[in-house]
């Protein structure tokens, strides 16, 4: 529970992030905004053209009478436009992210200075960096399919198929999503797509509680462009506690603290304070057995006394 609550706590601390640099905020919007209006038109022909699909894939139903014919054929229809929808989800990001990918990289960049850290810069050039984007989103994409497909088959068993399924369905939205924007700062350190993958699932709880709320949100019209700015800069601070970054900060930090400057705040060898020189012992209000007897001091006469 508490990798799940931090997953979703990164993506809060991403958005108030963007929304106290609102310069970033602004320019973030304009990739999402082109995105948007292509997944629309994608979209909208897909729901006007899934009737069609579905008749031409189920052949052997023509002769079915009605209400069933009806009954399944909608049913498949839904389904297609549910998986056009879930697939659209995994690739808006990815498109997004290949359209904005200088405006993003350096939206990480900042991220990382903003909290102490380095900024890993991977010195490609863009073409070279636009060239692996793409074909590590192809790659994603590809097991996107794998997996709607098989939630696609699974979606017809009665009863499960319209709980257990569709609710699968966003967990593997939700981590998809979150590897097509944690790779912005991965690939700035460049981290492979198969290491990517790995890392994520050793903390998969962390990685379904950024993904999954993410993955609802974008569910609502306009929301994915305003949120993308954000959802990049809450990946990029989650990549650093997976990495333990932040952790090897802080001990840097402990050991700086336990360097020169520490022997500088203790003094020099010979001033009170520095180890060499130690404080002297205080007397005991209470002696011990074994302390040794005060001297006996003759009284001494005042040489003014008459």
């Amino acid at each position: 529970m508490r990798d799940l609550a931090g997953g979703f706590g990164h993506l809060l601390a991403g958005q108030r992030w963007v929304f106290r640099h609102g310069r970033w905020l602004g320019f973030g919007l304009l990739p999402g905004l082109l995105a948007l209006v292509l997944y629309t038109g994608a979209l909208i022909g897909l729901g006007y053209g899934a009737d069609d699909l579905t008749a031409w894939a189920t052949p052997f139903a023509d002769d079915w009478s009605a209400p069933w014919l009806g009954l399944f054929r909608g049913f498949l229809t839904a389904l297609v436009f549910c998986l056009g929808l879930f697939v659209a989800v995994i690739t808006f990001t990815a498109v997004t992210l290949l359209i904005g990918q200088p405006f993003y990289e350096s939206l990480s960049e900042q991220v990382d200075r903003s909290v102490g850290g380095d900024a890993p810069e991977s010195g490609l050039p863009l073409a070279r960096e636009l060239w692996i984007s793409a074909r590590d989103s192809i790659k994603v994409l590809v097991r996107v399919l794998l997996y709607g497909i098989l939630l696609f088959a699974l979606g017809f068993i009665p009863v499960v198929g319209q709980t257990v399924i569709p609710a699968i369905g966003f967990c593997v939205s939700g981590f998809f999503l979150t590897e097509e924007l944690t790779a912005v700062a991965l690939q700035r350190r460049e981290v492979e797509l198969k290491e990517r993958l790995a890392l994520l699932r050793g903390r998969r709880a962390m990685v379904l509680g950024f993904g999954v709320p993410l993955v609802l949100a974008f569910l609502v019209p306009l929301v994915a462009v305003f949120l993308m700015p954000g959802a990049v800069a809450g990946a990029t601070l989650m990549v650093r506690e997976l990495r333990g970054e932040d952790e090897e900060q802080a001990d840097g930090d402990r050991d700086g603290a336990e360097g020169p400057d520490a022997a500088a705040r203790q003094g020099y060898p010979g001033q009170p304070g520095h180890p060499e020189h130690p404080a002297p012992r205080q007397q005991s209000p209470h002696p011990g057995p074994y302390a040794a007897e005060p001297r006996y001091q003759a009284p001494q006469q005042n040489p003014y006394a008459q």
